[in-house]
């Protein structure tokens, strides 16, 4: 349920986009929606779109940057709902699923995590044929990501923007371009020897300055780890990509919560990064891993 109590508005701002004054929303929680806009300097700025659901259907979307700069109380229920069925269960296993959704759901196959797995490409599907052609069968890509220290990741050609976002990264670099999953992940456990595949989640909820030369002479070091085999797949672009984040002010001292042991945060919304709400309190909250939770969101 959503409800706006628009108390003021200011006739500067279109309709389109008039600013919130006052909202309380209910639902479960999803993955936030990052969006990329380009700016004059080539780099991206990062908005981001509240995306919930009720008993597993979606509920309408809204602009989250509306809410930076003000009170925001978030309250968890309680109840938690299995993102594939929407049925209540006890505890999230993947992106919110139950045990039973998370063993059987193409989503949650094993060569999501561990693309090296993958086998779609010899014909051979480790769950379901259709949903693995169409995202495993597909343009990947390897990369390098600058999120407070240097990763190397691995995600479809036509997802490469949201993923970096998604990881709260601040500069991005392409290492390889290959057909298919499998490859990129296989490219991926060999640069595991070089680099991290982790995003550290302390040293990216900070101010991060995008990194470019050093990113640069990672890609350079990776090709020699990856070597002869890997080179007709090598990324012909050396453009390192930057994102800006939606940040009013980053606390001295931040702390990430659960919703399972701290089932209220509140306080001004200051940032928000990667998946992650960040509170003037210095309290920073995982969207994501929250995915499912019901939670009542209060913005003053």
């Amino acid at each position: 349920m959503v409800m706006l109590r628009i108390y003021k508005s200011d006739r500067r701002i279109p309709t389109a986009v008039a600013f919130i004054w006052s909202m309380k929303w209910t639902g479960d929680l999803r993955k936030m929606e990052p969006i990329a806009q380009e700016s004059s300097s080539g780099s991206f700025s990062v908005t981001y779109r509240w995306k919930g659901a009720q008993r597993g259907e979606p509920t309408d979307p809204w602009e989250l940057h509306t809410a930076l700069g003000r009170k925001v109380r978030l309250d968890f229920t309680g109840a938690i709902h299995c993102t594939v069925t929407g049925k209540r269960i006890r505890k999230t296993y993947g992106d919110g699923m139950s045990f039973d959704a998370w063993r059987s759901a193409p989503e949650a196959v094993e060569s999501v995590l561990r693309p090296e797995l993958s086998r779609i490409h010899e014909g051979i599907a480790l769950r379901d044929a259709g949903w693995e052609r169409e995202h495993h069968l597909t343009p990947h890509v390897t990369y390098l990501s600058f999120t407070g220290g240097v990763k190397v990741g691995v995600t479809r050609s036509v997802q490469v923007l949201t993923r970096w976002m998604d990881q709260g990264a601040t500069a991005a670099i392409r290492v390889l371009e290959v057909p298919y999953r499998q490859l990129a992940g296989s490219a991926e456990v060999l640069l595991k020897s070089a680099f991290s595949d982790r995003t550290q989640v302390a040293a990216m909820l900070r101010p991060v300055a995008p990194d470019a030369p050093a990113l640069a002479a990672a890609k350079e070091r990776a090709l020699l780890v990856l070597g002869e085999e890997f080179e007709p797949f090598m990324s012909e672009s050396d453009d390192v990509v930057q994102f800006e984040y939606p940040v009013v002010e980053w606390p001295k001292a931040i702390q990430t919560v659960s919703l399972d042991r701290v089932p209220r945060v509140e306080g001004t919304l200051v940032a928000v990064k990667g998946q992650y709400l960040v509170w003037d309190t210095g309290v920073a909250l995982n969207i994501r891993s929250h995915a499912g939770y019901e939670v009542t969101l209060d913005i003053d």
